[in-house]
């Protein structure tokens, strides 16, 4: 997933550098903001992956204090070996996401009204 929403910015990057159509822009446009509304959703479904990941790792911490049960903590490294690349992955999607907004206005600068 990251390398491809890299190699795409990166080919609607060099897009920027060229000279089009109004028309070529306006379809670079519609792609693109259907490419944005696709890693929203994917934005979207990792925030509630990562949440619930969190509040299961909150809940597990909270049982393991109370009960000093080694199952628990043992639990509770499984779910955090697993929250710490979801918390990264959801960091990468969200600064992503943030950067193809940008893009998209660049885009829609080019198109000549």
């Amino acid at each position: 997933m990251k390398s491809q929403i890299q190699v795409y910015n990166n080919f609607i990057e060099n897009k920027l550098k060229e000279d089009n159509t109004n028309e070529e822009w306006d379809k670079i446009s519609e792609d693109y903001l259907v490419k944005i509304n696709f890693y929203q959703h994917e934005r979207l479904i990792h925030l509630i992956v990562t949440a619930l990941f969190a509040l299961m790792e909150t809940i597990v911490i909270t049982a393991t204090v109370i009960t000093e049960s080694i199952g628990l903590m043992v639990l509770c490294a499984a779910i955090l070996t697993l929250l710490i690349p979801y918390v990264a992955h959801y960091y990468f999607l969200e600064n992503t996401v943030q950067k193809m907004y940008l893009i998209y206005d660049k885009i829609n600068e080019r198109i000549k009204r």
